[in-house]
């Protein structure tokens, strides 16, 4: 997973350990796909504390060799239907301006779904200490 974080040049790629207490810790709202015993991609979530009917994803990743399948998006529409049927409604990203690709994605999941999605500025250029642009929030609801 931390590869193909680091090899995406998009994704944030957190430390190779944090991914690891991710899979220990998140297994439940998070997805690992495997082609031919390689992982192919991954989605991680979890439930907000604060919102325990929200699933924020914090990343959707595909390894390159494998892009232009769907995965990503089987990957997606599988978390959320897992989630759905266990009572949560509300679905939580956020995604910069110029990620299109994520944009997309997640648009197309509410369209699925029929749910309306709102965006929101969530924070600014100003708000991190390096330089990243800012990250809007896209709320998607009802799952």
């Amino acid at each position: 997973m931390w590869q193909i974080a680091v090899d995406s040049q998009v994704l944030d790629a957190n430390s190779s350990y944090s991914y690891l207490l991710w899979c220990r810790d998140f297994a439940a709202t998070s997805v690992v796909a495997e082609i031919d015993s390689q992982t192919a991609g991954f989605v991680t979530g979890y439930l907000r504390p604060q919102a325990p009917d929200t699933l924020f994803i914090w990343q959707v990743a595909v390894d390159h060799a494998f892009r232009g399948r769907g995965i990503g998006v089987a990957m997606l529409d599988g978390l959320v239907e897992k989630v759905a049927e266990q009572g949560i409604s509300v679905l939580e990203t956020t995604v910069s301006p110029d990620n299109e690709a994520s944009i997309a994605m997640f648009s197309s999941l509410a369209r699925r779904r029929e749910a309306e999605m709102i965006r929101q500025v969530l924070f600014e250029p100003k708000d991190f200490p390096d330089g990243h642009e800012s990250e809007d929030l896209y709320r998607i609801a009802p799952l």
